[in-house]
């Protein structure tokens, strides 16, 4: 039989696919296994990230932290963004998202940690860094008993540097009331075009 100069013809998805739906698999595996931890069983929409980090002012963001970046739609985007000399610390609670984190984001200016965002000040100091400019959360906080939420937030205002802002963005209102107990400054916009349709919260500490 003679045999042909050409491999067979296969149908090969294309590595970029592969990935996305590897992302969307893990993170749907976890929202099942942890549906309090995750706010969504869908990542977030370019919409959303786009609205959340719309405030932000890349020049002067040195040091931001995350609290939830699950498989990092907003990781890689904030990466994308911010300076070449500036720091990210990705707070997770997931091992699942923490190892595919840092084996699928190998950015020197990325801190992937495992742990809590009642932390996040702890956390700053054994990394070196300075108060963050911006805290991004997606954490579901109103899923939260009121004294754990209470206790994030808090805790995020004190780490944040004078004029920082915590952004978070949310399915529903109920950590509005503790945000502007601890706040005061505190901006609600809608974005609409996500799945599910999402709250954002911008919380400015004021100063400079």
């Amino acid at each position: 039989m003679k045999q042909s100069l050409f491999p067979p013809e296969r149908s090969v998805m294309p590595e970029t696919a592969q990935s996305g739906i590897g992302e969307l698999l893990l993170f749907a595996s976890n929202f099942i296994r942890h549906p309090y931890m995750l706010g969504s069983i869908i990542p977030s929409s370019r919409f959303l990230v786009n609205q959340v980090l719309e405030p932000v002012d890349w020049q002067r963001a040195r040091v931001i932290v995350e609290y939830g970046p699950g498989v990092g739609t907003f990781t890689s985007e904030i990466l994308r963004r911010m300076r070449s000399d500036a720091k990210l610390v990705a707070i997770e609670t997931n091992r699942d998202f923490v190892r595919f984190l840092r084996r699928s984001l190998p950015d020197t200016r990325l801190q992937v940690v495992h742990g809590s965002a009642a932390e996040v000040q702890a956390v700053l100091r054994r990394l070196a860094l300075p108060a963050a400019r911006y805290i991004i959360s997606g954490i579901p906080l109103g899923s939260m008993p009121d004294a754990v939420r209470a206790d994030i937030v808090a805790k995020s205002r004190a780490a944040l540097e004078p004029g920082g802002t915590f952004l978070v963005y949310q399915f529903t209102a109920r950590a509005l009331p503790v945000l502007q107990r601890t706040f005061g400054d505190v901006r609600r916009v809608f974005e609409r075009r996500n799945l599910p349709p999402a709250q954002v919260f911008v919380c400015a500490t004021g100063g400079t």
